[in-house]
């Protein structure tokens, strides 16, 4: 069973969409986490319940991170997409609170090729578990901040939050 609810947080809105799991921490395993505006995020759908308690863990675990309390998660999340989006994802996982690493990096500790950076960017651009699966940390080979499918200044955010990046 699909079910959803939506929290305030320091990034604006966020929808939560999870299914019920007997072995998930709160009986609730993380679909998506998603903003308002964001490029492929989920939208509610028919036949989906509102179900603020089936996500009580996870907004625990949320705020805790907004609040300088948590800097990992233990959250069961459902996983989707493809071989490669999977060990794309994987590796976003890996990268260290308060740290970046380029696309580049990422597309080394995969294995893949240098030419496949931007497939490693389109596989990061497709993470549906913003903040929870670290898509932020990841910046361009400049150091500039490219490419998050919630917006720049979400990522910029995040990063300042997480002593990454000083604050402009």
């Amino acid at each position: 069973m699909t079910v959803h609810t939506t929290i305030d947080s320091p990034l604006g809105e966020l929808l939560l969409v999870g299914e019920k799991s007997a072995t998930a921490p709160g009986g609730t395993a993380l679909v998506s986490l998603s903003v308002p505006g964001q490029k492929g995020g989920a939208v509610v759908q028919d036949g989906w319940s509102e179900d603020a308690e089936a996500f009580t863990e996870i907004i625990s675990q949320l705020r805790a991170y907004f609040d300088g309390e948590r800097v990992r998660f233990d959250i069961q999340c459902v996983e989707g997409g493809t071989d490669f989006q999977r060990r794309v994802w994987q590796a976003l996982e890996t990268i260290p609170y308060g740290t970046t690493v380029s696309y580049g990096d990422i597309a080394r500790q995969i294995g893949a090729p240098r030419t496949a950076v931007r497939s490693v960017g389109t596989a990061i651009g497709r993470n549906p578990l913003l903040v929870v699966r670290p898509c932020h940390r990841v910046i361009g080979a400049t150091g500039a901040l490219t490419g998050y499918a919630g917006g720049l200044e979400r990522k910029q955010r995040l990063l300042v939050h997480e002593g990454a990046l000083q604050s402009a």
